[in-house]
């Protein structure tokens, strides 16, 4: 059975390598004798996807065209599969551990070590050992949410998506169809950049506030992937990381510490508040609303009417 399966990936492997144009999953069944014993079309779909899968496992990049008549096809170019000699010094080869042992925990942690298997082979130096202890702080990036996987692969297929996303300030989630470009994890949340088709501009969506399931989409992406997206830098300049100036605001004792880690300045009021000087910028208001009842705006003015306006939405669901 190993060896049967073996010889269909290879043989599944190059095709798509060796055609010119993407071939569908009919011309792919007529090509490669194993997918013509399939018993039925159910049972070739599961063994094509598991084997398009396997292959994509192992380091094998596929494309998914859509063609004119809406027929998806499929094929591995060349010059998307070739790869440089790899060489690595004790470093490079220590930082490349370090990279794969913070995944450990979490759902990339399978391919991390994969991926370590496939260096050694191509030169890792053998007396470099990648999960060796370094101290006594081991690095950890946690992955909870159900939207990272699929968003993962899409980013890496680049497939656009469908998901229902809730923002901070509706009472419903309102579906979006994205073409997703790039992950990224900041002060313990996970964000998604691409492009919403809906809205015609690029935007950045927070992983748990997607409800339900990540569906794909066949279709190619409408709008260029830009050599650099700063995810980071687009959420901390919402969130008020970049602001030049300060806002004031009560806050309850015992409640927001993100906002007191923030605060420039803490003054105790008494009766259970505190009073707290924040950096101001772009998208402060939408931040203060998730904390409810426990923050009251006291200035600027436009401010604190931008945080009400946005209560009241919620309100109005």
């Amino acid at each position: 059975m190993a060896i049967a399966k073996a010889e269909r990936l290879m043989n599944l492997a190059l095709c798509l390598l060796g055609t010119r144009r993407p071939l569908s999953k009919r011309e792919l069944r007529e090509s490669i004798e194993a997918y013509l014993e399939a018993s039925s079309d159910d049972s070739f779909n599961r063994m094509f996807e598991r084997d398009k899968d396997d292959l994509r496992e192992l380091g094998l990049v596929i494309e998914t065209v859509e063609n004119l008549d809406g027929e998806v096809g499929y094929l591995a170019r060349r010059d998307s599969n070739r790869l440089p000699p790899i060489t690595l010094d004790a470093e490079e080869a220590a930082a490349l551990g370090l990279a794969a042992k913070v995944w450990q925990q979490a759902r990339l942690a399978g391919a991390a070590s994969g991926a370590l298997q496939k260096l050694r082979a191509a030169g890792l130096p053998e007396d470099v050992d990648p999960y060796e202890a370094h101290g006594a702080l081991e690095p950890r990036i946690p992955v909870h949410e159900a939207a990272f996987e699929p968003l993962m692969l899409a980013c890496r297929d680049r497939r656009p998506v469908v998901f229902d996303y809730r923002k901070a300030t509706a009472a419903h989630p309102e579906t979006r169809h994205v073409e997703p470009w790039a992950l990224e994890c900041w002060r313990g949340h996970w964000y998604l950049a691409g492009w919403d088709r809906d809205r015609g501009a690029e935007r950045v969506f927070r992983l748990s506030r997607i409800t339900g399931k990540v569906r794909s989409r066949g279709s190619s992406f409408t709008a260029s992937v830009p050599d650099v997206v700063t995810v980071r830098e687009t959420v901390a300049s919402w969130a008020g990381e970049t602001a030049d100036r300060s806002a004031l605001i009560r806050l309850r004792t015992d409640a927001g510490y993100p906002l007191r880690a923030k605060a420039t300045a803490v003054r105790e009021l008494g009766d259970g508040w505190d009073e707290l000087e924040i950096p101001y910028g772009h998208g402060l208001d939408a931040w203060l609303v998730e904390f409810g009842p426990d923050v009251v705006v006291l200035e600027p003015a436009e401010l604190r009417a931008d945080v009400v306006d946005r209560l009241r939405a919620v309100a109005k669901g």
